[in-house]
């Protein structure tokens, strides 16, 4: 699931619905990829958002990974000791088939 834009007050009710109902229809033990390559900023109800999902794919055997979280997002998840809650993995280079 990608996110683009901000991850605020604004848009967090829309991304948590949509990551638990991609967690719902994830199959069993399916990693869910959070696309934050073109996200620019998370404030604390979008980090709420990515605990509640995370809580989630962990109660029903999923994994939550986010994908090139900015260096906003892992200075908010390391000041909240919560960094270590989440797979993180990088972008893929420029011309990769998953990009």
């Amino acid at each position: 699931m990608g996110v683009s834009g901000e991850l605020d007050i604004h848009r967090a009710e829309e991304v948590r619905s949509t990551l638990l109902r991609a967690i719902t229809e994830a199959p069993p033990g399916a990693e869910v990829i959070v696309d934050l390559l073109y996200s620019s900023f998370c404030d604390s109800s979008g980090l709420d958002a990515l605990l509640t999902a995370r809580r989630r794919a962990a109660d029903s055997g999923h994994a939550l990974r986010l994908r090139a979280p900015s260096h906003q997002m892992v200075r908010l998840l390391k000041s909240t000791d919560t960094a270590d809650l989440f797979p993180m993995s990088p972008a893929p280079p420029a011309g990769d088939p998953a990009d």
